[in-house]
């Protein structure tokens, strides 16, 4: 259930890919998202996948096991409908997320996350499309990894987060002829200016055409939103 600014970035590129190649990380966004009270965005809570890793601490993201599947699809359910069922956007979101129920049948943390996240997309009306970074040639590096994967793409631009860009290499980027653009993610005046929570209080409280014509405005902002 990704952040506002993390959907955004998503929304205004061509191609998401997933990156699910790299070591799981617990104290990460991989497997929780923080989830917002309509009527009060401060009072927060975690919504967490309790996750096993079948290889220790190098698991790779793709290998991530859900601990419990029917605890955590039950759980899951219940706290988004407890948090976003008071609003009138509810049907709609409720809808959307029926994808993501479904793929805890597969019994991987990864296969939840990335379904959550292109099922917010499609409600918004993203029209890129997803590739995986474990069918795609890479090398090691961090740099190196992600200026590989852009250009497996034909990338010409490669779109990079506030964080992202305070350890990122241009160099590589740059070897292929690729631009690395820093990402400014939108602003919501009504929103509150905790950015970590899920993007859902913006969908639940806004809705989706609302958010999606913010994310087409900054998207356009950036240049993006070529023709796929």
């Amino acid at each position: 259930m990704p952040r506002l600014s993390t959907l955004a970035k998503l929304f205004a590129a061509d191609y998401w890919i997933v990156l699910d190649s790299v070591q799981f990380a617990r104290r990460d966004y991989q497997h929780r998202a923080r989830l917002a009270a309509l009527d009060d965005p401060a009072r927060q809570q975690w919504l967490s996948l309790p996750t096993r890793l079948p290889h220790g601490r190098p698991t790779l993201i793709r290998d991530a096991r859900i601990a419990d599947v029917d605890l955590a699809r039950r759980r899951t359910t219940g706290m988004l409908r407890q948090h976003f069922a008071a609003s009138p956007h509810w049907p709609a979101l409720a809808q959307a997320l029926d994808p993501v129920m479904d793929a805890f049948a597969t019994g991987r943390t990864a296969a939840v996350a990335q379904t959550s996240t292109s099922a917010l997309l499609g409600l918004l009306g993203w029209k890129g499309r997803i590739l995986t970074s474990s069918q795609l040639p890479s090398r090691t590096g961090r740099s190196e990894r992600l200026a590989d994967l852009a250009a497996a793409t034909g990338a010409r631009s490669y779109l990079c987060g506030t964080g992202g860009m305070t350890y990122l290499d241009p160099a590589p980027f740059s070897a292929h002829g690729i631009t690395v653009t820093p990402f400014r993610p939108p602003v919501i005046s009504s929103a509150p200016s905790d950015r970590r929570i899920s993007a859902l209080w913006s969908l639940a409280t806004l809705g989706p055409d609302p958010v999606a014509a913010l994310l087409r405005t900054v998207a356009a902002g950036h240049g993006a939103l070529q023709p796929v």
